[in-house]
């Protein structure tokens, strides 16, 4: 009885009646206001008579928060659209400024691993710990880190008779690439905590997150896999010691595909849609996807090829442009046997390939651009496209300087960096000319309407 009294008074406040042919009710979303279809007057006394006699005091904040984000959810896939991240418009943005800025810390990871190789400081550290280790503080402490150098083949190699002074720089190269990576680690994990604790990220993004948090884990595994190549005796006594091009071709790819996951993923979440007004720039952007990702591959391959071209030290083997040497293509590209090996650890064909994959992808991007001159495609898309052009054309410069300065630390560095920035316009791409969803085309104009 007292419930049926209470239902009873709080329809005859909201003035709700049974009318034939009209919609059940939905409960709202976290982006509408309560009871849309009522008066505001009328909408505010039932909103706040529902509340009173329903829900207990000191209850109903949450409970009214928690039910319109599931109601959000449930609107948002009933409409096609899939967010992943819930909670509001300020929910998406604090979210998305947590996973750009990972995204970019990885960037910067990457162009001081770039540093650390060029520099000939990734051997400097001849132990490694999953925890981690505080740098020598004491002259007694780095004696120590620098007899165990000595016992490595680079030092007995290459830099015999060093100074202790020297030694330093490039251990604190080493030291601040690997403890880098660990402020990752808590840079992701500390704010993923706190995102989860507010309720903003599904379960789709949290299973995705775990996933990047897993590679990222990986990458120090990784990483020392690739040293621990280097500090073996090389197979010859003429050889100098350097890590092994699979494994640093490894590590490189790793960290790449742990930065487009993170970019990806923060795209989505500030831009659940793609930029879209129009049907005639849904069917353009269409058109550009199809080209968009065999290039995107296209440079993820080219960037690869970049790290045997590391690995092997092929950037000093021919430091002459556009011949190699006096000749196009050098007369040992096939020496060694098995025939695969030379694509990989043969360094005359190993600085072919790059150069070969390098004009391919920009002749590939300056076709995408010719074949979508003519095309109806948003602004964005337009701008992206040509911030493509610009990129590619820039990083084939920086590695012809760098080619032809005989690698010096800063070019080498800017062409790496230089990939992944071609690599994150063409991510872009992707992300703005994906499909919308069914709700959204259903709302769109065949053309945009002029002002």
């Amino acid at each position: 009885m007292f419930g049926r009294s209470i239902l009873r008074r709080s329809k005859e406040a909201c003035g709700i009646r049974k009318l034939r042919g009209t919609r059940p009710f939905s409960p709202p979303s976290s982006s509408q206001q309560p009871f849309k279809f009522l008066t505001p007057p009328i909408a505010s006394h039932c909103f706040h008579a529902f509340r009173s006699h329903l829900i207990p005091k000191g209850h109903h904040v949450g409970c009214i928060r928690n039910f319109s984000r599931i109601a959000s959810v449930r609107a948002e896939h009933k409409e096609g659209l899939k967010l992943l991240v819930i909670g509001g418009s300020h929910a998406r943005k604090v979210v998305g400024i947590w996973l750009f800025g990972s995204a970019a810390w990885v960037f910067t990871m990457v162009v001081l691993g770039g540093v650390t190789r060029l520099t000939r400081s990734g051997l400097s550290m001849t132990d490694w710990k999953f925890t981690g280790s505080l740098p020598p503080l004491s002259d007694e402490e780095w004696l120590q880190e620098f007899e165990k150098y000595k016992q490595s083949p680079e030092y007995k190699r290459v830099n015999k008779g060093m100074k202790i002074e020297d030694f330093k720089f490039i251990y604190w190269m080493e030291y601040a690439h690997r403890m880098w990576g660990r402020a990752l680690g808590l840079i992701f994990v500390l704010p993923y905590s706190y995102f989860l604790r507010k309720g903003y990220i599904t379960v789709r993004l949290g299973l995705r997150l775990s996933a990047l948090f897993a590679m990222g884990a990986g990458q120090g595994l990784i990483g020392w896999w690739m040293v621990k190549s280097g500090l073996e005796e090389p197979p010859s006594e003429y050889s100098q010691p350097r890590v092994s091009p699979y494994r640093l071709a490894t590590h490189l790819t790793s960290a790449f595909a742990i930065y487009c996951g993170l970019f990806w993923t923060a795209l989505s979440v500030v831009m659940p849609e793609p930029p879209a007004e129009s049907l005639t720039w849904v069917r353009g952007a269409a058109k550009v996807k199809r080209l968009a990702m065999p290039i995107s591959l296209l440079v993820g391959l080219t960037a690869v090829s970049g790290a045997f071209v590391a690995g092997n030290d092929a950037g000093h083997a021919f430091n002459t442009f556009p011949k190699m040497g006096d000749t196009w293509i050098p007369e040992d590209i096939f020496v060694m046997k098995p025939l695969i090996r030379n694509f990989f650890e043969n360094t005359s064909t190993v600085q072919l390939d790059h150069r070969i994959l390098a004009t391919a992808t920009l002749f590939s991007v300056g076709a995408l651009w010719w074949s979508t001159r003519k095309l109806d495609l948003h602004p964005a898309v337009r701008s992206v496209l040509g911030s493509i052009v610009g990129m590619a054309s820039l990083q084939v410069t920086l590695g012809i300087s760098t080619l032809l300065s005989y690698v010096p630390v800063s070019l080498g560095t800017a062409h790496q960096a230089g990939a992944l920035t071609l690599l994150t316009f063409m991510i872009m791409l992707n992300h703005i000319v994906r499909k919308p969803s069914s709700s959204l085309l259903k709302s769109l104009p065949q053309v945009v309407k002029a002002n």
